[in-house]
């Protein structure tokens, strides 16, 4: 016992790994897109990273530079691809390894974050013989571990693991900046934490504004004026990140481009009439586009992207009593229990919309720009018959502990509040544009945290009431 209790990281990590590798030679079908030709996850990923080594440019068509997505993924893969060859053992290994890096961030932001938690009132601040931020730590980490859905999420192609390793990364070193205590160590600190939001957000250009509450979370500790020296040093480095690319941007395009040339692709499919129908329904937004006839004239992407974004705000202005319903049915569809989105087109099948704007599913031989093999997969099979119900039951009964730990935790709440505004956050972007479980997924890991402080509650509670055998003796070793 005392040596579970010394090495339960060790022993979580190493339950992590093994479940990763188990489902990735066990669905190597699935996972081996050089074999199967077809990538889940993002193909987009694959034919960057593919082009930068064989011409040196970023561009989704070999030679031709574009900024359709955010950079920094591709060039990691890039690099990947480069030391290890091309391939989904490469591929998934190297997610695993990232997983594993984000698991130590995660168990080391609850520990921090909960330092000061006492689970029971009347103890030391240990609970059967272990502190009560380890605990929390030693339960989301675990509850990461075994969650079905992320990792088979993480092993695909995809920018996910990459982008949770900085997030967390960036979550972690804000927590060490804010508590550090006046002196050099202070400058180091802010340096690297920029350094690590400069490489998210050009992983994921939604990230910025959890530093914009990172800033009001550090004034529940510090003065404003000290906030302020710690964060800006926070704030230019994190820009310099991204000077580079707005500079190869205006270069290339002799234009104004901060990160994508999408932006206003993903507003204007989160924001039209066919989203509420269509995530009714169970389909996922992404296979909205606007008339192709409204875009004549747009020459450039960044002329087409702006098009796009003019047009889901002229949606907005037009439909305002509908604004309340749209965000609202993202915000269910971010947050369900369901795997979200349900169903994915299949070959053969297009949208449109009744003079009721209920969705209508034709069925023929024309078929939705962008479905792929990858896309039919989802539909039926192990994923609806298992999967589904499995991620229901365990997302949902985390959910449920992750509520309870929310509200035990609020004495806290000065500490834990960091990790409320990473959920507002990026639910408010998602929502804001479009939402699904896959956007969602990952911020889970910092939601568990509260699950596992709720967890450690009930657990707490059986000790008390049942007087378990090795909770007596637990307790006589603590005294």
């Amino acid at each position: 016992m005392t040596f579970v209790k010394n090495h339960a990281l060790k022993i979580i990590l190493l339950i992590a790994v093994i479940l990763r590798l188990c489902m990735l030679f066990v669905f190597s079908d699935i996972f081996n897109f050089v074999e199967s030709e077809a990538i889940h996850g993002s193909d987009a990923y694959d034919v960057y990273a593919t082009n930068l080594l064989e011409t040196g440019v970023y561009g989704r068509t070999s030679g031709v530079p574009d900024a359709l997505i955010p950079p920094m993924y591709s060039y990691v893969l890039a690099g990947v691809y480069a030391i290890f060859g091309r391939g989904f053992l490469q591929v998934g290994l190297f997610h695993i390894l990232l997983d594993i890096g984000t698991m130590l961030l995660l168990y080391e932001i609850a520990r921090r974050l909960f330092s000061g938690a006492n689970i029971q009132e009347d103890a030391d601040g240990t609970f059967l013989g272990i502190e009560t931020n380890r605990w929390v730590g030693l339960l989301a980490v675990l509850m990461m571990a075994c969650y079905p859905y992320l990792i088979f999420q993480n092993l695909t192609l995809i920018d996910t693991p990459f982008w949770m390793l900085m997030l967390h990364l960036f979550v972690w070193l804000m927590i060490l900046l804010r508590d550090e205590p006046a002196g050099q160590r202070v400058w180091l600190l802010a340096i690297t934490t920029g350094l690590a939001l400069g490489i998210a957000t050009m992983a994921r250009s939604i990230t910025p504004p959890l530093a914009l509450l990172g800033a009001l979370w550090f004034t529940f500790r510090l003065s404003w004026w000290e906030s302020f020296k710690r964060l800006l040093p926070v704030a230019i480095i994190s820009v310099l990140c991204v000077v580079p690319w707005i500079a190869r941007n205006y270069i290339v395009f002799d234009t104004f481009i901060p990160m994508s040339t999408t932006s206003g692709s993903n507003l204007y499919q989160g924001n039209n009439e066919f989203v509420v129908p269509l995530m009714e329904a169970g389909y996922d937004v992404q296979w909205t586009a606007p008339d192709p006839a409204l875009l004549e004239g747009a020459e450039t992407q960044r002329e087409q992207d702006a098009i796009r974004t003019e047009l889901a705000v002229q949606y907005w202005q037009d439909n305002p009593d509908e604004l309340l319903p749209l965000f609202w049915t993202k915000f269910l569809v971010q947050w369900s229990v369901e795997i979200t989105p349900r169903l994915n087109p299949q070959f053969g099948e297009t949208f449109a919309l009744d003079d009721d704007g209920q969705l209508i599913v034709n069925r023929g031989d024309e078929s939705i720009e962008g479905v792929n093999e990858a896309n039919v997969a989802y539909n039926g099979g192990l994923i609806d018959t298992v999967g589904r119900p499995v991620h229901i039951f365990y997302f949902g009964s985390l959910l449920f502990l992750a509520l309870m730990g929310f509200l035990l935790s609020l004495r806290y709440w000065r500490e834990v509040s960091w990790l409320w505004f990473v959920q507002i956050s990026f639910t408010f972007m998602y929502v804001l544009f479009h939402s699904s479980t896959r956007y969602r997924v990952p911020t889970d890991p910092m939601l568990f945290i509260f699950s596992a402080y709720g967890l450690l509650f009930v657990l707490a509670m059986l000790q008390t009431m049942f007087t378990l055998p090795s909770a007596k003796s637990a307790s006589a070793d603590m005294t």
